[in-house]
C-alpha cells in the first residue's frame, strides 16, 4: 500500500528504486587492559591508522575533484588533529589499546562539542565517519561505506559523511534518503554538485526495508513508499517534463517578460570552474576562498599561491562578474594561525571579518594577491566581507580594499539579521550587498545550519527570512546599487520567483542548479514573481509560503 514521508528535499529530481542501506557502522571495540610495554607499539599502530585514514581520504578528494575535494582535505585535516592525537596516546599511555583510545577518544570530544552546544557539533557525522575509518583499519574489518549492487538503488543512511557522498556514482546511486542533516549539510551541498535527487532529516528512514520500492522527490521532500503505477508514471511523466524544459532552455538568466536575473555559479576553487562554464553560469556570485586556507591550518598560503588560485578562477570567466568572498575563518572553519582556540560558542565569537580586522597582514596579503590576480584580464571583479555586522564593519573593509590598492567593487555579506536591518547605512560605505541565506537564517531563528533536528528553521521559505531579505533589497535598491542572493536558496527554482520578486538583483548556486533555476524563472513575468513573493510573505510559516507562492504562479 502505498505511503507518503516528507523529509527536506536538498536536491532535485526524481528517484524511483529499491532501498539499499548504509553499511553497519563499526562495532566498539572492547575495553582491555595492556601491558604497559606494548604501549609504544600501540601508539604507533594508532599513528599509522591515522596517517592511513587521512590519507585516503586526500585520495578520494583528488578522485572527486572540485567542492567535495575541498570537504575531504578539511575532514583529512579532522583526523590529524593534534589534541585528537596527544589524546588518544595518553588513552594508550594508561592501558587501553589503540583502537579503543581512538575509540574513546573520539567519543569525549564528540560529547563535549555536544554539551556545549557549539557550532562545530554540527560536523559530527563528520567526526563519526573519521573515527570509524580509523578504528576499522585498526580491527582490520571492511571501511563502513555504501552497499556494493550492481543495479541502481536509492541509499537510505542515518547520515552521509562527505567521503562517501563524494564518490557516489550516479549510475548507481539514483538518490539518497537520511535520518538526520540538513538543507546546508555537506551531504546536501555535495548531492547538489553531483547532481543526485536527495532528501535529508526524514526521521525513520532507516526502518525502511532493504528492497523496498520507493519513489525520491528531491524538489519536494516527499517519499512514496510502495508507489502505485499511477504515481511512478506521474513521476516520470514531471521528471521528463523537467528534463526537456532543462534542455530547452539557454542564456542569461530573465523572466518571461525580459527582467534580467544574472544566474552565477558558487565555487571553492578552480576545479569547480568547468562545471559552471558547462551549465552557462553568467559568471561567479560566491567564491570561496578558504579552502585555500584550509590546505594548511598552521599558515597562510603564500600571495604566489593565492594569485595562481585566483587568477585560474578569473580567467574562466572572460567579461563576465566574479564575486570573491575573502577569508570566513572561524567556526566549524577553524585555523590555527588565525581563530582563537577557546572559544564557548565560536559561530557567535571571532570569525569572517571579525578575524581579519584581527590579522590585518593576513586580510593585506589576500586583497593584494586578488589584485595581481585581475591584472590584465577584463573580468569583473568584486570583492566581499564575511559576517558584516554594522557601518564600521564596512567602512573597514573597504578602507583595507583601498589601502591595498584593489581595483574592484567592494561589497558586504549579509549573514547577520542587524546588517539586514541596517542595509542602508552599511551601503553608504560600500557598492553591493550579497546575501548569505544559510547563515542569515541560522542567526535569525538561533537554529544550527547543520542539526536536523531545527531544520525547519533553516527552511530559506520561513516569512521573517524573506521579510530581511526584503530590507536588503529595498535598501539597495533605494541607494541605487545591487543585492544578490549567494546562498542555498537561490538552487530553489520556485524561491528562485519569489526572491526575484523581493527584489534581489542576481541569484548564485551550485552549478547543478542553474539550468532548474533559468528554465523556471523564463516561465514567470516579473509581476508575477512580485506577487508571489506578497504571498509568501504573509504566510505564517514556511510550509504556508511555498503553498502559497505554488498557487500565485500555477494561476489557481
Amino acid at each position: 500500500m502505498e505511503t507518503t514521508l516528507r523529509g527536506v528535499g536538498v536536491s532535485h529530481g526524481v528517484a524511483i528504486g529499491e532501498v539499499r542501506h548504509m553499511g553497519t557502522a563499526v562495532l566498539e571495540p572492547p575495553a582491555k587492559q595492556i601491558p604497559a610495554e606494548e604501549a609504544a607499539r600501540e601508539q604507533g599502530r594508532a599513528r599509522q591508522a591515522v596517517e592511513a585514514v587521512a590519507a585516503d581520504l586526500i585520495a578520494r578528494g583528488n578522485l572527486a575533484g572540485g567542492e567535495a575535494q575541498h570537504v575531504l582535505e578539511a575532514q583529512a585535516m579532522m583526523a590529524q588533529d593534534p589534541e585528537l592525537i596527544a589524546d588518544v596516546e595518553r588513552r594508550i599511555a594508561v592501558g587501553s589499546t589503540a583502537e579503543r583510545g581512538v575509540y574513546d577518544a573520539f567519543a569525549a570530544y564528540r560529547a563535549l562539542l555536544a554539551n556545549a552546544g557549539e557550532y562545530l557539533a554540527g560536523r559530527v557525522a563528520d567526526l563519526d565517519d573519521v573515527r570509524n575509518r580509523i578504528v576499522a583499519r585498526l580491527l582490520g574489518v571492511p571501511m563502513p561505506g555504501v552497499p556494493d549492487s550492481d543495479e541502481p538503488y536509492v541509499l537510505i543512511a542515518r547520515d552521509l559523511a562527505p567521503a562517501d557522498t563524494a564518490l557516489l556514482d550516479p549510475a548507481l546511486v539514483l538518490g539518497f534518503v537520511t535520518e538526520e542533516g540538513g538543507p546546508t549539510s555537506h551531504s546536501a551541498i555535495l548531492a547538489r554538485a553531483l547532481g543526485v535527487p536527495a532528501v535529508v532529516a526524514l526521521p525513520g528512514a532507516g526502518e525502511l526495508a532493504e528492497g523496498t520500492v520507493v519513489a525520491v522527490d528531491g524538489s519536494t521532500g516527499e517519499i512514496f513508499v510502495e508507489p502505485s503505477a499511477e504515481k511512478r508514471a506521474e513521476m516520470e511523466s514531471a521528471a521528463a517534463a523537467r528534463k526537456a524544459a532543462l534542455s530547452a532552455s539557454s542564456g542569461p538568466g530573465a523572466t518571461s517578460d525580459g527582467h534580467k536575473v544574472p544566474l552565477l555559479a558558487n565555487v571553492g576553487g578552480p576545479g569547480d570552474v568547468p562545471a559552471a562554464v558547462e551549465a552557462g553560469a553568467e559568471g561567479v556570485g560566491l567564491f570561496r576562498t578558504e579552502f585555500l586556507f584550509l590546505d594548511d591550518s598552521k599558515q597562510a598560503p603564500s600571495e604566489e599561491k593565492q594569485v595562481a588560485a585566483y587568477r585560474a578562477v578569473l580567467e574562466a570567466f572572460p567579461e563576465g562578474r566574479v564575486v570573491v568572498r575573502v577569508l570566513d575563518a572561524g567556526a566549524d572553519k577553524p585555523l590555527d594561525f588565525l581563530t582563537p582556540a577557546d572559544e564557548p560558542n565560536p559561530a557567535l565569537g571571532v570569525r569572517g571579518l571579525r578575524s581579519l580586522l584581527d590579522h590585518p597582514d593576513v586580510l593585506r596579503t589576500q586583497l593584494t594577491a586578488l589584485s595581481k590576480a585581475a591584472q590584465g584580464l577584463p573580468v569583473h571583479l568584486e570583492v566581499m566581507a564575511p559576517m558584516v555586522a554594522d557601518r564600521a564593519d564596512a567602512k573597514a573593509f573597504a578602507d583595507a580594499c583601498r589601502e591595498a590598492g584593489l581595483q574592484a567593487k567592494f561589497g558586504a555579506m549579509v549573514e547577520i539579521p542587524s546588517a539586514a536591518l541596517r542595509a542602508r547605512s552599511i551601503l553608504r560605505e560600500v557598492e553591493f550587498l550579497s546575501l548569505g541565506t544559510n547563515d542569515l537564517a541560522q542567526y535569525t531563528f538561533a537554529a544550527d545550519r547543520q542539526v536536523g533536528a531545527v531544520s525547519r528553521l533553516q527552511d530559506p521559505w520561513q516569512p521573517a527570512l524573506l521579510d530581511l531579505v526584503a530590507l536588503s533589497a529595498e535598501a539597495a535598491r533605494s541607494e541605487g546599487k545591487s543585492c544578490g542572493v549567494c546562498g542555498e536558496a537561490a538552487s530553489d527554482p520556485l524561491l528562485a520567483c519569489v526572491l526575484t520578486g523581493l527584489g534581489v538583483t542576481s541569484l548564485s548556486m551550485g552549478a547543478a542548479s542553474i539550468p532548474y533555476v533559468r528554465a523556471t524563472l523564463a516561465k514567470y513575468t516579473l509581476a508575477q514573481c512580485e506577487r508571489a513573493a506578497s504571498a509568501a510573505r504573509a504566510a505564517d510559516s514556511a510550509e504556508e509560503a511555498r503553498v502559497a507562492a505554488q498557487v500565485v504562479l500555477s494561476g489557481e
